[in-house]
């Protein structure tokens, strides 16, 4: 297509590098349009031939992002906000350098969250994105599970790279976790690390020890965000265990610079039936609570 939009110039592609010679001022001119499409590119995700026609004839392409739009993917589907609570959680983020993100199963905490990092990687807010999560199921039975400590802990952080390759096309990922660009790591290794110049989201949060969450929360260096997101319905810590994300929520509540989310069913962006289950089991667990309470009445 670049070939015939310019017929004077030779263009040779090889690999991901083109060769161009030829008449100077249409070269001049197919590098201008070079870097535009590179341009489209890291901010859509995609171009169409549409697109390509537009920037070469210098016609208006897609150079505004629509409002609410955080990043695309790489099909070039806008990610926003979808709910009043996303929004929320949104302008939490932009208002504070701490975030709390509360709420059951598929109301978009990781993914908004992982969208919000990519956006400052981005626009160069941000240096590095760096995700964790506790492997709380592991414990004992880590040192029994096949392969060496990546492959142990890859699991556990599989969620984690579903939402960033939605998000960054997998050849440039590849490139950035190499390069430490981003960075996903099981609490147990933040110890000791001063994180700067960082996007950092905790993932399932409610499986954390007060202990942990501490440590963790400490972490935080300059020019820094931190997002915290966990479901209070999927406490899998020990029962004689305390969660350290309810204990945190309860000392850091009041604290200025800290934002608390919570998002509930009506947030749910998943299949229909999530929300669904989701309420059947809060109503259970109501019931539940109530007939307990009834019991040690009598």
């Amino acid at each position: 297509m670049l070939r015939a939009l310019y017929p004077k110039l030779r263009i040779v592609a090889r690999d991901n590098v083109i060769r161009i010679m030829g008449d100077e001022e249409q070269m001049a001119a197919f590098e201008e349009s070079t870097e535009k499409m590179r341009q489209h590119i890291v901010k859509f995700n995609s171009i169409s031939e549409e697109d390509i026609l537009d920037i070469i004839k210098g016609k208006r392409t897609r150079d505004d992002v629509p409002e609410g739009v955080i990043v695309y993917s790489i099909a070039g589907r806008p990610i926003k906000a979808r709910s009043e609570n996303q929004q929320r959680l949104v302008d939490a983020y932009q208002n504070n350098d701490m975030v709390f993100a509360v709420g059951p199963a598929g109301t978009g905490k990781t993914y908004l969250s992982i969208a919000l990092a990519v956006k400052a990687l981005k626009e160069k807010t941000a240096k590095k994105i760096i995700l964790s999560r506790p492997a709380v199921e592991a414990g004992e039975k880590l040192g029994f599970l096949p392969g060496d400590m990546k492959d142990k802990i890859d699991p556990y952080l599989q969620p984690l790279y579903d939402a960033l390759e939605d998000m960054i096309p997998q050849v440039k990922l590849q490139d950035m976790m190499e390069k430490h660009v981003i960075q996903i790591a099981p609490l147990a290794f933040m110890r000791g690390r001063t994180l700067s110049d960082a996007v950092v989201i905790l993932d399932e949060a409610q499986n954390t020890t007060p202990a942990q969450i501490r440590m963790f929360l400490t972490r935080m260096g300059w020019n820094t965000k931190m997002i915290i997101t966990g479901d209070m319905t999927q406490i899998d810590l020990p029962h004689s265990q305390k969660s350290g994300l309810i204990e945190a929520l309860h000392i850091l509540n009041n604290v200025e610079g800290i934002g608390v989310v919570n998002l509930n069913g009506k947030d749910i962006v998943r299949h229909k039936l999530v929300t669904r289950i989701v309420n059947a089991y809060e109503n259970f667990d109501k019931e539940y609570k109530n007939n307990n309470e009834s019991i040690n009445k009598d």
